[in-house]
């Protein structure tokens, strides 16, 4: 397995362009970028009022936004994320080879649905807090692992124990923003892993680094996707403007 400390080098590999971009918004919960086509992130935890940069993204450059993935500051890190995957997400085949998903339930939780005839009973360890994950709660052994956890949820330091014993780990990749996936997939080499979220870049480079499926999105409704953005959706997107796709690497 390559160190998954490559995702950096790999995702810049794929910044260097000079496709300009066209549209930036900064929703409550996720990040739109539109050049060659359409990249998300989710946003920055914290909001800010001193952005400095606001109002001077559009007709850049990806090349010049790409490196801001490697920055600290976490606003900075998501135009990054969402700009790479304004370029990876509209040139790779994997998305049209990826399993679309209909659920029958909530749209966001369409992965976990997916996946439960093969996770049932499992030990699952689940990075990040997806709202309305509690209803899987009782057919697995499911922790969920937070940086801002609340009383169902484990710490981020309980990754170091948790995910080596996992069987099926599912892990958002806003990880990669953060600067977390790294180390979590180290922990998780020995789980089946899943790298999940409309953040995912679909890279079947991916694979060399530990991943095992990608649970990434693709658009079904641009309008309404960046209609729903601007007005502050969060799991709302998942109802209007995207599709959960699986595909193993």
């Amino acid at each position: 397995m390559t160190h998954p400390r490559e995702i950096y080098d790999l995702l810049l590999d794929y910044g260097i362009t000079d496709t300009q971009v066209r549209e930036v918004f900064i929703g409550l919960t996720w990040t739109f970028c539109q050049a060659e086509g359409v990249g998300l992130c989710m946003s920055a935890l914290k909001a800010t009022r001193t952005l400095p940069w606001s109002g001077t993204l559009v007709n850049k450059a990806i090349a010049q936004l790409a490196p801001w993935l490697r920055s600290w500051d976490s606003h900075q890190a998501t135009i990054g994320m969402a700009a790479i995957n304004s370029i990876v997400n509209s040139r790779s085949p994997l998305p049209g080879k990826a399993t679309p998903i209909s659920p029958s339930g909530t749209a966001n939780l369409a992965v976990f649905e997916y996946f439960l005839p093969q996770i049932r009973n499992k030990k699952v360890c689940v990075i990040g807090r997806y709202p309305g994950l509690a209803h899987y709660a009782q057919q697995m052994q499911m922790s969920v692992i937070e940086l801002q956890p609340g009383s169902e949820d484990f710490p981020a330091p309980a990754s170091e124990y948790l995910l080596p014993e996992a069987e099926w780990v599912f892990l958002t990749a806003t990880s990669i923003v953060n600067k977390t996936f790294p180390r979590l997939v180290e922990l998780a080499k020995d789980s089946k892993l899943v790298l999940m979220g409309p953040t995912v870049p679909w890279l079947p480079d991916l694979a060399q680094l530990g991943i095992d499926y990608l649970a990434g999105v693709t658009v079904t409704n641009l309008s309404a996707l960046k209609q729903t953005i601007a007005e502050g959706g969060g799991v709302r997107i998942f109802e209007t403007g995207i599709q959960y796709r699986v595909l193993e690497l």
